[in-house]
């Protein structure tokens, strides 16, 4: 008689085609984890493109290439992440002419590569926006791309302040209110690449500090600001509302009249510096001695404060005078990025004011407000502060320099770009100094996984300064890597795979005399903005 042999099927009997679409549903650290089960599923793995870039993805902390087209498959995008990532490595790069701005930059900021700032020209006032040509095969174009926003005179007079996010087509500017209104500023959101209300905006303009009642004056301090998503903030500072002094902190979800809408008041005696967004849900607030983390209770339309951090204290008689953030550059939350605080310090006869940046990783303040109300419960004004020693000595970067210089700390996502040495008025050509914190990349380095180029590893050290009270942090390991290339100029910023210099040079013009007069030698300064594509 014969038997019947049951045979159970395990996971690999399934066709190859059914298992990659099982592995989809992972993550990329249960990936990881898969290829270590054994060599048939490290092979099934392997053999997807797809599976693989999504790795590559978490390793490298980058966003995918939201980019339709022919060119945009798995494996040209995996080919192409980690052509760029070598290009960062070895800090290799290609540099374009410098091309000259129409304009001399004041009062400019950046966004995304972008250059705004304000033109007046004679009929009219306008903020106009420079972006240099994206990458297309080493291409020498000698030309920037411009879009202009027009303001005319009457708000001209008005303007305080304005922001603008490329990602986004949004120009927000902020404007006094007329004589007589109840409420302070106009907040206005225009579309970037058109002249026109931004078309997804609930309203053409926000009134901010509505129905304060007493409201007299404002500090000379320009309001301070940040767009994340669908959120905008404004910090005003040093406000005078019957006869007392406030700050306030306003935030709106400015594509939505129903949702999220609130002013918070903070108290002046902590003189609130900055704030800046760090997912579309917390935020956080720097005061001269705490770093104040808020979540947005859409409940209630207010700010719940949930964690606070002291910062190192100082030696008497030093004290902050500033403190600012770098923009939070990749605003997906499931992707990790550096934030760069600066501080400058003043008091004790100092004749320099010198600058301190303090590079901490966003996920891990927000992983630090369970360590907080672990310890203290929940936080409130009058509850205590996590102390440097519990959280800043490990898990920050700490850098210094004599004074303020625009062209250091440039960050994203994990990696930071500035230039050597001190800002002079010499003008002197400087390298370029690459850092990468990503912690994947830390590990593989020590184990020796990696060709190592000219890079090294940056560990355990941490400026000595007699300015403060306790040690500085010396945590997040890096890896550095030094141009050869020098150099001039007086403004950095940084994207993906781009580094854009505000640079500038001298030129001189000889005007040739007429018969009995002197040569005329005109002298100016050409700004110009010069690209290096690590692609």
């Amino acid at each position: 008689m014969s038997q019947v042999h049951h045979v159970t099927p395990t996971l690999l009997d399934l066709p190859v085609e059914i298992l990659l679409d099982i592995f989809g549903y992972l993550d990329a650290y249960e990936l990881v984890r898969a290829r270590q089960v054994c060599n048939d599923v490290r092979q099934v793995i392997n053999s997807s493109s797809a599976l693989l870039y999504s790795i590559d993805l978490k390793y490298f902390n980058t966003i995918p290439d939201p980019l339709p087209g022919p060119d945009r498959t798995a494996p040209s995008l995996r080919k192409s992440l980690r052509q760029s990532e070598a290009a960062w490595q070895k800090a290799e790069y290609y540099k374009r002419n410098p091309i000259p701005i129409p304009y001399t930059p004041d009062m400019y900021r950046w966004s995304c590569g972008v250059l705004g700032f304000p033109v007046e020209l004679e009929a009219l006032q306008q903020i106009s926006f420079f972006q240099p040509p994206l990458a297309d095969g080493y291409s020498n174009t000698t030309s920037l791309h411009q879009w202009d926003c027009q303001i005319d005179s009457a708000l001209a007079l008005r303007l305080a302040h304005f922001h603008f996010s490329p990602a986004q087509d949004l120009v927000i500017l902020i404007a006094r209110a007329l004589p007589g209104e109840s409420y302070a500023y106009d907040i206005i959101f225009r579309s970037l690449s058109e002249d026109k209300v931004h078309p997804e905006a609930a309203s053409a303009v926000a009134k901010a500090l509505h129905n304060e009642v007493g409201l007299e004056f404002f500090s000379p301090y320009s309001p301070k600001s940040s767009i994340f998503g669908d959120y905008y903030g404004v910090l005003f500072r040093n406000v005078k509302v019957d006869g007392e002094v406030a700050d306030f902190l306003q935030i709106w979800n400015w594509k939505s009249k129903d949702k999220f809408h609130c002013l918070q008041v903070l108290d002046p005696a902590c003189k609130t510096m900055n704030f800046n967004f760090l997912t579309n849900e917390k935020l956080l607030v720097v005061n001269m001695r705490d770093l104040l983390l808020y979540s947005l209770d859409h409940s209630a339309n207010v700010l719940q404060l949930t964690a606070k951090f002291l910062l190192p204290a100082l030696q008497n008689p030093f004290e902050y005078q500033g403190i600012g953030f770098s923009p939070i550059s990749l605003h997906t939350p499931t992707y990790n990025s550096i934030i760069a605080i600066s501080i400058d310090i003043s008091g004790g006869g100092l004749t320099t004011k010198p600058c301190f940046t303090l590079y901490v990783e966003r996920n891990t303040l927000l992983e630090l407000e369970s360590s907080y109300t672990s310890r203290y419960g929940k936080a409130s004004e009058n509850s205590s502060s996590l102390p440097w020693s519990s959280w800043g000595s490990n898990y920050t970067r700490s850098f210094e320099e004599s004074s303020y210089d625009p062209c250091k700390h440039s960050v994203f996502g994990f990696r930071s770009v500035s230039l050597v040495g001190d800002q002079n008025s010499q003008h002197e050509p400087r390298p370029l100094c690459i850092r990468d914190f990503n912690p994947h990349r830390v590990v593989d380095f020590k184990a020796g996984n990696n060709t190592r180029w000219n890079q090294r590893l940056i560990e355990g050290k941490a400026p000595n300064s007699s300015l403060f009270l306790e040690p500085l942090g010396s945590g997040l390991p890096y890896i550095e890597t030094i141009t050869e290339e020098k150099f001039l100029a007086t403004d950095i910023t940084m994207e993906a795979n781009r580094v854009t210099l505000l640079s500038f040079e001298f030129v001189s013009t000889i005007t040739m005399p007429q018969a009995g007069e002197q040569s005329l030698v005109e002298h100016k300064v050409v700004q110009s903005m010069e690209v290096l594509d690590f692609e």
